[in-house]
């Protein structure tokens, strides 16, 4: 008799298949985790590159959990780099454990994505400040290389290409960085935050035309080596990509919820008490 599937676990056997195919968004993460590293002998960091791909593009979704023994029978390996992996994928905050339950894939609310995006702005102030100062010609070639790009990706009318094309564009920029901090601290906000950038721009592919705007604004003010400019321009597209990610939040994960029954509970015990 087989063991029944516990709930609320993705479909795991089609998905982790060496014959599934991979799409731009995947690709994109993939190389952001395999960044300055070779993984090419680790079991356990290719499970994380697969699975967080996967996350990304919300084929495992939000509030999911990831069972060890499941990962581990279907690739045919042991638990143990199925454990590691898990690791990676909770240090990038894709997952995160719960007490009882496991490996859950993260589920931020639109709360959590705002401080998120604060941080962001933050950081991205401090990177183009510096790589204005330091090397605004190494700043201008990473735009000639990604831009024809970007305008391919917003023709071909391609979420998929925009989001991933934008994302190492960033990872880019980063990594221009002579802060290896702030340049480290970026991607990984990045990674984290994809997956819903991504969703948002589906729910609106008007939205390409409109965000390629704001990164012909960024390149135009970084020629004309203007860094309040620049400063103000990246602030905008920080924001409208923070707009894109929390309109692509579900409308009612568990969190969402629970929040919500507690709020009509007190509701209801106000309303007799009244």
């Amino acid at each position: 008799m087989g063991r029944l599937k516990t709930t609320n676990t993705p479909e795991l056997q089609s998905l982790l298949t060496p014959q599934t195919p991979q799409n731009p968004v995947t690709l994109a993460v993939e190389q952001a985790l395999m960044h300055g590293r070779d993984w090419s002998a680790s079991v356990a960091e290719q499970i994380a590159v697969r699975l967080a791909g996967l996350i990304t593009i919300d084929v495992i979704h939000a509030g999911q959990r990831l069972l060890e023994k499941d990962i581990s029978d279907i690739l045919e390996v042991s638990r143990a780099p199925v454990r590691e992996a898990l690791r990676i994928l909770e240090r990038e905050r894709l997952i995160e454990f719960r007490a009882r339950r496991g490996a859950i894939v993260t589920e931020p609310n639109a709360q959590d994505l705002r401080d998120i995006y604060v941080v962001r702005d933050a950081l991205f102030a401090i990177l183009l400040r510096q790589l204005m100062e330091e090397c605004p010609e190494e700043l201008d070639g990473l735009f000639d290389k990604f831009m024809p790009q970007i305008g391919k990706a917003v023709e071909d009318a391609s979420v998929d290409a925009y989001t991933s094309v934008t994302f190492l564009a960033n990872m880019a920029m980063a990594d221009l960085s002579s802060n290896r901090l702030v340049g480290d601290l970026l991607n990984s906000i990045s990674l984290r935050t994809l997956r819903y950038v991504r969703l948002g721009l589906a729910s609106n592919p008007g939205s390409l035309e409109s965000s390629f705007k704001t990164w012909r604004a960024l390149q135009r003010a970084v020629t004309k080596r203007d860094v309040d400019a620049v400063l103000q321009t990246a602030r905008k597209r920080i924001e409208s990509s923070r707009d894109a990610a929390i309109r692509a939040l579900p409308a009612a994960t568990p969190k969402g919820k629970a929040a919500a029954s507690g709020r009509g509970a007190r509701a209801a015990a106000d309303a007799k008490t009244s």
